[in-house]
């Protein structure tokens, strides 16, 4: 974090006066505001919480199944997405529809609430929770992870996208670790 501000300290110091001198300084630093802001909410921390892992080999290969009870439509992207990035290819399946060449199942459920983001106007959905378990084909548990907003930075970090809130809890299931 502070590499990151000396950064933009030195960045700062290598723009042109012109910036310095604006006819309007004041517009110019609620730019720099609202720029730091955004970028602060959209990166805030997550953590998993309450894992369990079993040490098994790593999985590769893995299925989702589907929760419908679980409203959030970039969950599903999201997973995928932090499982790609580790090296697991998944599929995504109803429940109860179980395909017979699945031997990991990725189960989760999610708590979706609204509320308005900070300079909004209109409510908006978030995650504010989720749990998840990899499970073997014939039920035996490998892993569990879940994740819960932390309202300790003025609630800023229920505006964090769903997958920066769920990347920690995907590795936590599939590595062990965050």
């Amino acid at each position: 974090m502070h590499i990151r501000l000396a950064a933009l300290a030195a960045a700062c110091l290598a723009l042109s006066a012109c910036s310095i001198l604006s006819p309007v300084p004041t517009w110019e630093l609620v730019k720099a505001t609202g720029s730091a802001t955004s970028l602060a909410i959209g990166r805030s921390p997550s953590h998993a919480i309450n894992t369990v892992h079993y040490g098994d080999a790593p999985v590769k290969r893995l299925c989702i199944e589907f929760n419908r009870n679980a409203p959030l439509p970039d969950l599903v992207p999201a997973l995928q997405a932090e499982l790609r990035g580790i090296g697991v290819a998944s599929r995504v399946y109803e429940a109860g529809a179980g395909a017979d060449d699945c031997e990991v199942w990725l189960r989760y459920a999610a708590t979706v609430d609204w509320d308005t983001p900070p300079f909004g106007e209109v409510a908006r959905p978030y995650l504010s929770a989720a749990s998840m378990s990899l499970q073997r084909s014939g039920g035996a548990l490998l892993a569990s992870s879940g994740y819960s907003v932390d309202d300790a930075g003025f609630g800023a970090s229920k505006w964090a996208t769903t997958r920066t809130k769920l990347a920690p809890v995907v590795r936590a299931l599939i590595q062990g670790f965050e």
